[in-house]
């Protein structure tokens, strides 16, 4: 009776049940994968309740797009980053999964492929197949930094997709899109006939600035174009759930998808007046949080770097943004196997690099908005438990 989208594998992980166990004993656990701003010491204060105290949140204006006046707000995000957007290219939701939920069902039909990128985060392949669609995965490749290899990819990418999903930067990997990569995904795009989908959640966070990347998906035109952010992670603030899509493109696809996404937006109405007339006041607050956030960041990969610097089965992958990092350990275990060696002996929380898709084992993921004790004294057990392996 129930539908075959929904069949999921319920049962715990290895990994899960080890969390249980300890928690059960009353053992104490080093989570070195927390990324919730609100639990890493970047919680909000009270002032953030006062931009919901708003009269004008009592009267109803629905809105497919959002109330005009947070829209504006999003452009000026995007205005002072150098980006022109039109209020009207602007659609917001109650988070990028909803945003790329209005993206799948303009542009996807049961059935149809999207292309992802491996490594990647696993919500994906979950809000693609709750979409009803089929995911092709085009791999990123590693020599000292991450990218897009055309030659690998072109055979991904010519696989009769109607979307490519590019992540920017990418998670867990931190690899931003650069100019050359987005040129090539574009002419992929006009070759097949398909639109591009720029998910920009992390993208203030830039170890440099600058550099090779692209400023924003949101200018490209030449391709239909749809791009995702939120508040989530700008502005360090995953309760408020509020996000938004931008679309660009040529002329006429962009009127009829702007037409279409419309009508999408007013099934659902799904942004509340209070959020939507908050917006402007919880976007000004990303001014204080992400210089504090990139601080923390800077700092603990700093740590790692100390660490993995004095042993020799340890290292770390490049990483150009993003709040993760990624160790290389030896692969004479699955990562899975290694994720729980450490938890049950060590007491320390990673994830396993299959979580995200990787293509062979040997490696662990990390979060570096975690505590800087915590990461500090989990790195140092992370050290003993892996300069053991022969």
């Amino acid at each position: 009776m129930f539908a075959a989208r929904t069949d999921w594998l319920l049962a715990p992980n290895r990994l899960s049940q080890q969390i249980e166990e300890r928690r059960r004993q009353g053992l104490a656990v080093l989570d070195l994968t927390e990324s919730n701003p609100t639990r890493c010491g970047f919680e909000a204060g009270k002032e953030i309740l006062q931009a919901f105290d708003d009269p004008r949140s009592l009267v109803y204006e629905p809105d497919p797009r959002g109330l005009l006046r947070a829209r504006e707000a999003v452009c000026g995000y995007y205005a002072e980053r150098g980006t022109s957007v039109n209020p009207e290219q602007i659609f917001l939701t109650t988070s990028t999964s909803e945003a790329y939920s209005y993206a799948f069902r303009l542009l996807l039909d049961p059935g149809d492929k999207v292309l992802l990128p491996q490594p990647s985060y696993p919500l994906f392949d979950f809000l693609a197949g709750l979409n009803d669609l089929e995911v092709v995965s085009y791999p990123l490749q590693y020599d000292r930094k991450w990218s897009i290899d055309p030659e690998i990819a072109e055979k991904f990418l010519g696989s009769g997709a109607k979307a490519i999903v590019v992540v920017h930067p990418n998670n867990p990997t931190g690899s931003y899109i650069a100019s050359s990569e987005l040129a090539f995904m574009v002419a992929c795009c006009q070759q097949n006939q398909a639109a591009l989908i720029a998910d920009e959640v992390f993208a203030d966070y830039a170890f440099e600035p600058g550099g090779r990347q692209v400023s924003s998906h949101a200018a490209v035109a030449d391709v239909l174009t749809l791009t995702l952010s939120g508040l989530s992670k700008i502005s360090a603030l995953p309760q408020m759930k509020l996000g938004w899509l931008v679309v660009n493109g040529p002329p006429k696809l962009l009127g009829v998808a702007l037409g279409r996404l419309e009508v999408i937006a007013d099934t659902y109405l799904s942004v509340s007046a209070p959020l939507a007339h908050a917006l402007p006041k919880l976007l000004e607050r990303s001014k204080a949080a992400q210089p504090k956030i990139m601080e923390r960041l800077r700092r603990n990969l700093g740590r790692v770097d100390q660490a993995v610097r004095s042993c020799p089965n340890l290292s770390r992958l490049e990483t150009e943004g993003g709040w993760y990092a990624i160790l290389k350990v030896p692969a004479t275990a699955s990562d899975e196997d290694w994720a729980v060696d450490l938890l049950a002996n060590e007491g320390v929380l990673v994830h396993p690099g299959h979580f995200y898709d990787f293509p062979e084992d040997g490696y662990l993921v990390i979060s570096l908005l975690t505590g800087e004790e915590i990461l500090e004294e989990g790195m140092a057990r992370i050290l003993a438990r892996v300069g053991k392996t022969r």
